[in-house]
């Protein structure tokens, strides 16, 4: 079976679809319109003179050229996968069609974040990992996966509580929290990533939050969250799906601390594991750090593994 994953991949977790897919035999490719580069420094300037000037963004026509392009020279797919497909505009989404069989989409953010309404009709399918929207659009509700093997052994945490985001309006909870956990005489680390994170640094009082364009390797990811004892998972405004940060603390047996309500409602929210705060933070304090994480049933990761994703998604079961 060939299948295409087409995605802006910034964290780089689509890849592991297409792997997956790989291990399962599949002719799979992974098509990230997110790696595009400008192909020199004048088409960059040229494509700075007309975002001002025009107000059209080259680089976003030339990546959607680019899909097809590369499908051009894949050929027909027996399925292909958008994930937020509202990065792709209408009259391209009617040229990938043309390739598969069954075009799927996948919401990895609510409609509230990302419009994505107008193209709904495209799909064969959608599905959300946003119960909200699943609910209200008839969308196919399932959430993001686990990609890690769980950890057997366990590494003394470096850290209290630690945290790995994108630059955002999050950033006023962070230091909300960070200051409590300091009041606490707790410690953490927390490295906050984005293109404008210069910004923050000029008015930053404090070195205890790392700022910085250069965001942790994927690969990575896993060895960083290890040094901490608890994750910290911050919700975006309009949106309660779930982060892949629940999924990468299920693989590493580790607790978090959300501030998402919603996390109450799946099957393997744990009291002992996860902390939903409250908006004062008064339920914050040390007794949540200092108890023992509770081992899940194998049912529960098996249910959200990658591979499970894959067979639901693709309908390989």
């Amino acid at each position: 079976m060939k299948i295409c994953v087409i995605s802006f991949d910034f964290w780089n977790y689509d890849a592991h679809i297409v792997e997956e897919l790989r291990r399962k035999g599949m002719d799979a490719h992974h098509i990230n319109i997110g790696a595009y580069q400008h192909e020199s420094f004048p088409a960059r300037v040229k494509n700075t003179i007309s975002k001002i000037l025009l107000k059209r963004n080259l680089k976003n026509e030339l990546r959607q050229e680019m899909i097809l392009k590369k499908l051009n020279k894949l050929g027909p797919q027996d399925q292909i996968l958008v994930i937020n497909p509202e990065l792709i505009d209408r009259e391209f989404h009617f040229q990938i069609k043309k390739f598969t069989k069954r075009y799927i989409a996948y919401l990895y953010d609510s409609l509230a974040r990302c419009p994505a309404g107008h193209l709904v009709d495209m799909f064969d399918e959608v599905f959300s990992f946003d119960k909200k929207d699943a609910e209200k659009n008839n969308f196919k509700l399932i959430t993001n996966y686990n990609y890690l093997p769980e950890v057997n052994e366990f590494k003394p945490a470096k850290y209290d509580l630690i945290y790995l985001g994108s630059f955002d309006k999050r950033i006023g909870t962070l230091s909300k929290i960070t200051t409590k956990i300091e009041e606490l005489n707790l410690s953490y680390n927390c490295v906050v990533v984005g293109k404008k994170t210069w910004t923050k640094k000029l008015v930053q009082s404090t070195s205890e939050i790392t700022f910085t364009r250069k965001r942790i390797k994927h690969r990575d990811i896993p060895s960083y969250y290890s040094e901490g004892k608890v994750l910290l998972d911050l919700m975006r405004d309009n949106q309660t799906g779930l982060s892949f940060r629940f999924f990468e603390a299920m693989a590493l047996k580790k607790k978090v601390i959300t501030n998402n309500p919603t996390i109450t409602d799946y099957d393997f929210y744990r009291p002992e594991n996860i902390l939903v705060l409250k908006d004062d933070l008064s339920n914050l304090d040390k007794s949540f750090f200092e108890g023992t994480y509770k081992e899940l049933p194998t049912e529960v990761h098996e249910k959200y593994r990658m591979e499970n994703w894959v067979e639901t998604v693709f309908k390989l079961k």
